[in-house]
């Protein structure tokens, strides 16, 4: 008895055919942004800025994009408490985590790279390289906190949560 070789789905194709992909390229120019400045610490300045894609309250996701100009701008010192996924469009993320008793770990990712965090255990900051970066943040959250804020002194100033950020996009 010779096996039957059943028919591909409507659609598919066989696992041994190459398929051409194209990747679309995320054009910035579509997208309103909001800049967010603060040059009050003396250890960085707030610098980016961010659009939001899309979020879902009843689900509790919030996705969004950070674009940052290769100045050294950096976003807040923060430490997300809640599930993140990341994602390096273009250029480089720049990582500094700051650890117990004042050290500190440099982390770089490159475009196309990703990383999914459940909360981070310890603060950061975060800038691109010299060339800037578009980074892409899917925030995922089940009490509706995503993350703290910290002060020069690594104490939480805030916890921002996800009905604040739709409220500061609505009203942007």
């Amino acid at each position: 008895m010779t096996p039957r070789r059943s028919a591909p789905a409507p659609g598919s194709r066989p696992a041994d055919q190459e398929v051409s992909m194209t990747m679309a390229r995320l054009d910035p120019v579509q997208y309103h942004w909001v800049h967010v400045f603060d040059d009050s610490s003396p250890v960085y300045t707030v610098d980016h800025e961010q659009t939001v894609l899309g979020y879902d309250r009843d689900a509790g996701t919030f996705d969004m994009i950070l674009r940052f100009k290769g100045n050294g701008g950096h976003c807040n010192r923060h430490r997300h408490i809640t599930t993140t996924t990341i994602l390096v469009l273009e250029g480089e993320q720049h990582l500094t985590d700051l650890l117990p008793g004042g050290e500190t770990r440099q982390k770089v990712r490159r475009a196309g790279e990703h990383h999914l965090t459940t909360g981070d255990v310890h603060p950061h900051l975060e800038r691109a390289g010299d060339s800037g970066a578009l980074i892409f943040y899917g925030h995922h959250t089940t009490d509706g906190r995503m993350y703290e804020l910290l002060d020069d002194d690594m104490k939480v100033i805030h916890t921002v949560t996800l009905d604040e950020m739709i409220e500061t996009w609505e009203n942007a």
